[in-house]
């Protein structure tokens, strides 16, 4: 179910992309901080699902929290001239690197201990 919802959402992402105008250079940093507090909240997500303890309104109110404070350091730094957003993403690149390796590590353990169980079955 995952893997069709992942398959229709790049679809749609590719399509949408080829036939949409290009986005200013003024708003990309909004959009690339937005997309990367959006990312973090998506692979959590899948964490959560993993742990068995996902809580829609907790995924929901934190993929939009997270891109609404991501956005809001952006224009903060922008008025006092520093790159605070720079902080966000040091932040959320680190969550997606360590959930990642949740799901990686979670996947790779249920592979090796499907070929286990097929080895057995061999024998």
């Amino acid at each position: 179910m995952i893997a069709i919802a992942i398959l229709i959402g790049c679809v749609l992402g590719a399509i949408l992309g080829m036939n949409t105008p290009m986005i200013s250079y003024t708003y990309s940093s909004y959009l690339a901080i937005a997309i990367i507090a959006a990312l973090d909240s998506v692979f959590g997500g899948i964490t959560s699902v993993i742990k068995k303890n996902f809580d829609l309104k907790i995924f929901i109110t934190g993929f939009f929290g997270n891109a609404i404070l991501s956005i809001l350091l952006t224009i903060l730094g922008e008025k006092l001239n520093v790159d605070i957003y720079l902080a966000a993403i040091v932040v959320f690149v680190g969550r997606m690197f360590t959930n990642l390796a949740i799901i990686r590590r979670y996947y790779v353990d249920k592979w090796s201990n499907q070929l286990k169980e097929k080895n057995e079955k061999k024998d």
